[in-house]
């Protein structure tokens, strides 16, 4: 069946042989198993640590956690009562439609709406709709997000990004084109420094040392490249990427990473994390990002 349900999670096959499996709770995907363009080979295509909580407890460590209506800490006054990365990542979703279901691909469509758990934290009226589908090479996701409120209410005001775990060799990975951008350095020692631009000067970015860099007002089309492999990640209405590894001296401080597991991931988030998205009663906005299995050759062709 090309989309199963199971305890909690949902698993979508498409005919070429790519698969995904996705956790209603966060609805997070935790598996992305893929051929690429250049290799029939199938494998996993997104990290997930071995200690990370799959059973509800709390959100995921990989695979690609949905972060909203605040990135990192809160800074806006309505999501004064939030944690870290907002609620999404941590409530559970409902299934809500398969949306597609032929050789092309193989699409389903989760909700969630609030309920007592969101509103004594977040008590602003929304609608989330996350659109995942597989394709041969792809898989895609897009957000939906609703402002359901009344003509008399405030805006709904948020931020949003993909925090996407790419399973792949940390020390030898290159993310381009990120080169004359401006980012924000959140592994610096100050507020002061973490809150001044830097310029990116490298033509192909790396994450050897210990990296948080926000990259602000970015290209929207990102090739993360390693030898031999590769993926793409194409988004829409996403302004800002994130390169996230903790490396050793941050990694190993992180309760639910499995032992060296930083070395095996690098996380290219794509989002809108600088300032916020502001809509009014009745508007949506949309996020997307597709993430293509690039595979070696046809991945660093690119400049």
């Amino acid at each position: 069946m090309p989309v199963e349900q199971k305890q909690g999670r949902v698993v979508l096959t498409h005919p070429k042989g790519s698969s995904a499996e996705v956790l209603l709770y966060g609805a997070t995907v935790i598996s992305w198993k893929s051929a690429s363009k250049t290799s029939l080979e199938v494998k996993e295509r997104f990290f997930v640590s071995g200690k990370a909580a799959l059973d509800g407890s709390k959100a995921v460590r990989g695979g690609i956690p949905v972060v909203f209506p605040c990135f990192g800490a809160p800074t806006h006054p309505d999501h004064a009562k939030l944690s870290q990365h907002g609620f999404a990542r941590s409530e559970t979703w409902s299934f809500d439609s398969t949306v597609m279901d032929n050789e092309a691909g193989v699409s389903i469509r989760l909700a969630l709406l609030p309920n007592d758990n969101i509103t004594a934290k977040f008590d602003k009226p929304f609608e989330l709709y996350y659109i995942i589908t597989l394709a041969e090479h792809q898989i895609s996701t897009d957000l939906h997000v609703k402002n359901s409120g009344l003509s008399t209410t405030g805006p709904l005001e948020f931020q949003a990004l993909f925090h996407n775990y790419i399973h792949a060799p940390a020390n030898d990975v290159s993310i381009t084109p990120l080169q004359g951008l401006s980012y924000y350095d959140k592994t610096e020692s100050s507020e002061e420094l973490k809150s001044q631009p830097k310029l990116e000067s490298r033509a192909a970015v790396d994450v050897r040392t210990s990296t948080d860099s926000v990259y602000e007002n970015a290209p929207g089309t990102y090739q993360v490249t390693w030898p031999g492999d590769g993926v793409e990640i194409k988004t829409k209405h996403l302004k800002d990427v994130v390169v996230w590894n903790p490396q050793e001296v941050s990694g190993s401080k992180i309760g639910d990473m499995e032992p060296g597991g930083w070395e095996r991931y690098v996380c290219v988030e794509p989002g809108h994390v600088r300032g916020f998205i502001k809509l009014v009663a009745g508007e949506t906005w949309t996020g997307q990002q597709v993430i293509t299995a690039t595979g070696g050759s046809s991945a660093t062709s690119r400049g």
